[in-house]
């Protein structure tokens, strides 16, 4: 991960700002996208951890399927 191209940057604080907003918009909408967080959880384990976890609750709690969601940020891990 250390190796990985980090532009556009987001720094970790900025992820925790825009982290609920980003794992509601993957739940509601299949063709959502924002390259700066994308890039910051496919090098960033513990923001990717924070993301994994408010989807998996905000789909329970709404009643969707967290699934694709997590199949997309999975999908962007590099890893």
């Amino acid at each position: 991960r250390l190796t990985l191209d980090t532009e556009p940057f987001l720094s970790c604080d900025d992820c925790f700002d825009l982290v609920d907003t980003y794992a509601e918009a993957l739940l509601s909408d299949p063709d959502y996208d924002l390259p700066t967080m994308r890039t910051h959880l496919a090098g960033c384990a513990a923001c990717a951890e924070e993301a994994r976890s408010l989807i998996q609750l905000v789909g329970e709690q709404d009643g969707l399927d967290p699934a694709p969601a997590l199949r997309r940020l999975e999908d962007d891990d590099l890893t």
